[in-house]
């Protein structure tokens, strides 16, 4: 008894903070803070559907919709766990974490959805 309340005291303490971060999956490889900062600095992001996330080196980003060409503006940082947010010009704003599967990179939204993007970027050996 005493193990379960402990159990719900934690969920209760931890539970909205956990609800907030994206989750990966067995088997999925979080990109370390340094492969993160290395991914953002001026790279180009192309998701399958070809909508492309810029992120500059100086904190700037941008998304183009693939259909519209309509961009949506913002910009970035890197947060100690691991997650990149984005604070767009409209007051919108989301944390994304960013994960290797094998060959394929993916970018996870707080709700769990998961995006396949192609990008120039290596990881370090």
């Amino acid at each position: 008894m005493k193990r379960f309340l402990h159990a719900l005291l934690v969920c209760a303490l931890t539970g909205p903070a956990l609800a907030d971060t994206p989750a990966a999956r067995p088997g999925d490889i979080v990109l370390s803070l340094d492969d993160l900062y290395r991914l953002t600095a001026g790279n180009t992001l192309t998701f399958f559907d070809q909508g492309q996330s810029r992120f500059s080196v100086g904190g700037a980003y941008s998304y183009t919709y693939p259909d519209s060409g309509g961009t949506a503006f913002g910009v970035f940082d890197i947060r100690d766990d691991g997650t990149v947010c984005i604070q767009f010009r409209n007051g919108r704003s989301r944390c994304d974490l960013y994960v290797r599967r094998g060959a394929v990179f993916y970018l996870i939204t707080q709700s769990g959805d998961r995006f396949p993007f192609r990008t120039e970027f290596r990881l370090q050996p």
